[in-house]
């Protein structure tokens, strides 16, 4: 630091929003924010899928969940449902183009997560054994 350099520098904000809206961010946290949106994204990335090929991917999800999941992606554009007239019904879904698009950003969330896995285990491990 100069030595006329008093301030402390930060980096500009990626993002930013204006004080009377949240930028729609709040929608989106709502539905990937919950237990299960982001891995039948993940999902369905690779390509259509019928519901008991969710269900069997997405370990640890109930029926019912999946059907409120999906339902919910659905309602915000992001999988569409094709429902084929056999018997039984045979219900395939898949990501919309605006689905596809969000993947993107959940592979550079998973990448993030991935490369500061050992760093956030240390500094968990670290503030258990001061806390507790």
């Amino acid at each position: 630091m100069s030595v006329g350099h008093t301030e402390v520098t930060t980096p500009e904000p990626v993002v930013t929003c204006d004080d009377h809206d949240d930028c729609g961010i709040r929608d989106v946290l709502d539905r990937l924010g919950d237990k299960w949106s982001v891995l039948v994204v993940v999902e369905l990335a690779a390509g259509v899928r019928r519901f008991r090929e969710l269900q069997r991917a997405v370990t640890g999800i109930s029926q019912r969940m999946l059907t409120l999941t999906v339902r919910r992606l659905e309602r915000d554009g992001l999988v569409s449902r094709t429902v084929h007239p056999t018997i039984p019904p045979q219900v395939e879904y898949e990501l919309t183009a605006m689905g596809h698009s969000l993947t993107h950003l959940i592979k550079g969330l998973a990448d993030w997560s991935r490369d500061h896995k050992p760093a956030i285990a240390a500094s968990r491990a670290s503030w258990d054994s001061r806390e507790h």
